[in-house]
């Protein structure tokens, strides 16, 4: 009797713990330029998972909810992120943001839900080689606009997301891209403004110019705009629409100048 009991007990402990689930805290690593976020399992089955609070599947984007919350699994495996690599207690479970980078569901970008206010870190959970990990989309700045221009995650299009003004990621490929700076110490210190018609030069609205940034290949160009430029968004709009086009240089690559023909016709296409 006192074996079949023993049996019975390790059944119900058995039961239970495949019930409840394992839990994985991943500490983020830094970014690497040889980095492959588009991996193809040889398993389909080697996929990450999005759940909404109260464990209920996200399979499609529509499924999203407004101001929810979401936990990532890995398997039966729940995934947490431990922001502060010396501080064990600074462990993140749920996130404000997830949404998958590619169809193989490989690559995930997040950030970490808060109540605080302020705008929390962004990060990447990736599997490489069937191994969950996470990766900091951080980079330190010493802005001196920095809160007014650190806005996390920014959808841009459908061509992909910005992060923070330094980084931009493609959701065809899930390819991350550095952001070139004006000041190597400092985040752009701008408002992202339009993308050109190619989805590969992000223009950003200074207080002076526009900084415009072909994030393929770090190539920028700096337009200094007039010191009567139009203050309100949508008459600033509407000038630099007037007053600039969509010109290639020599290497081909779009950047936003002024028009040297004031009555050159702009197609409005090039503007969205």
């Amino acid at each position: 009797m006192k074996s079949n009991f023993c049996v019975l007990l390790l059944l119900v402990i058995m039961y239970g713990c495949q019930q409840k689930g394992s839990e994985k805290t991943l500490v983020p690593r830094t970014l690497s330029a040889n980095d492959d976020f588009n991996q193809f399992p040889e398993d389909k089955k080697n996929a990450l998972a999005i759940f909404q609070t109260g464990d209920s599947a996200v399979s499609k984007r529509a499924d999203r909810i407004p101001n929810e919350s979401y936990h990532v699994k890995y398997g039966d495996t729940s995934l947490r992120i431990q922001m502060d690599a010396a501080d064990p207690a600074s462990v993140a479970a749920t996130f404000s943001f997830a949404e998958f980078l590619n169809t193989q569901k490989t690559s995930l970008l997040v950030q970490v839900a808060d109540q605080s206010g302020l705008v929390q870190p962004v990060y990447l959970i990736t599997l490489n080689d069937g191994k969950s990990e996470a990766v900091s989309l951080y980079l330190a700045s010493k802005g001196a606009d920095d809160k007014k221009y650190t806005k996390g995650i920014d959808k841009v299009g459908r061509s992909g997301y910005l992060i923070n003004n330094d980084y931009f990621i493609t959701t065809v490929n899930a390819k991350i891209y550095s952001v070139k700076r004006q000041k190597p110490e400092e985040r752009i210190q701008g408002v992202f403004f339009v993308n050109s018609p190619d989805k590969k030069t992000l223009v950003f609205m200074t207080s002076n110019s526009l900084y415009e940034v072909y994030y393929p290949t770090g190539e920028t160009l700096t337009q200094p705009l007039s010191s009567n430029f139009p203050k309100e968004p949508a008459a600033l709009f509407k000038w630099v629409q007037d007053n600039y086009s969509w010109q290639r240089n020599e290497s081909g690559i779009s950047f936003l100048k002024k028009n040297a023909d004031d009555n050159r016709i702009i197609d409005i296409k090039e503007f969205k």
